[in-house]
């Protein structure tokens, strides 16, 4: 059955954004559209409605935590201030998905409780429910890899293109294109793009926004792996990353 992915690279601004969207059919994936900020507020919101309008049963994927860790509200709650926090600042700060990342990929996201991605998952979280209030879809998330209507996920493009082998170190810094270039070649090998690969040259945001869709192609096919504590990641969320090479 065809599925579409929506590829979300999350912003506090629209104008930050970048947005793919691509058709899977379960034997590979074409990227269709490309979307790079619009300045405009409220316009990312706007066009991926239309997408689910036109494909309500896809899947998004954002680039963006979308919970906190549970003992952090729990803790915040009864604190008063100028008094000690008995607990250490990793278990208030990280999700168990952030240790999980750690431990499989040696990698350490950032801190939603403490650092300024917050603020994106504030922002990722309200895009969430403004295009169900345009759309008047649910859009849950996704915790089993069979959706049959829009559904969304979190993903972790970087450490899917490390996992794919595609990452090329500085490929994120304006000025280098060529490593974007590169990254945007070793995609190809996974998916093919029908429109113009210039402005995911140009935008480090719409690359970023084609490796969600890798990464939820990963989802689609059960090659993400999931939480061993179901209950807690329906708390805090999860980061659906593929597995290390060997590891699978």
């Amino acid at each position: 059955m065809i599925t579409h992915i929506v590829g979300i690279d999350c912003a506090v601004k629209d104008e930050n954004m970048g947005l793919a969207l691509a058709r899977w059919t379960g034997a590979g994936a074409v990227v269709q559209e490309l979307v790079a900020g619009p300045r405009q507020a409220g316009a990312c919101a706007e066009i991926i409605a239309g997408w689910l309008e036109r494909y309500p049963r896809s899947l998004l994927a954002l680039d963006s935590p979308l919970g906190w860790p549970q003992p952090l509200p729990e803790k915040l709650a009864r604190h008063s201030a100028g008094e000690p926090i008995p607990l250490e600042a990793d278990v208030l700060f990280r999700r168990e998905t952030d240790r999980f990342i750690r431990r499989r990929h040696g990698k350490q996201t950032l801190d939603v409780g403490a650092d300024r991605i917050a603020r994106t998952a504030v922002a990722a979280l309200d895009l969430l429910q403004s295009i169900r209030n345009r759309t008047g879809l649910s859009i849950p998330l996704a915790w089993d890899h069979h959706i049959a209507s829009a559904a969304a996920i979190e993903v972790y493009p970087g450490q899917t293109l490390r996992v794919h082998g595609l990452w090329e170190k500085g490929y994120r810094k304006a000025e280098n294109v060529e490593g974007r270039q590169q990254v945007l070649e070793r995609i190809q090998q996974h998916l093919r793009l029908d429109c113009d690969p210039q402005i995911a040259l140009h935008s480090v945001d719409v690359l970023d926004a084609i490796a969600c869709v890798l990464a939820g192609i990963d989802f689609l096919q059960g090659k993400a792996e999931g939480p061993e504590d179901e209950k807690l990641a329906l708390k805090e969320g999860w980061t659906w990353v593929r597995a290390p090479q060997g590891m699978e």
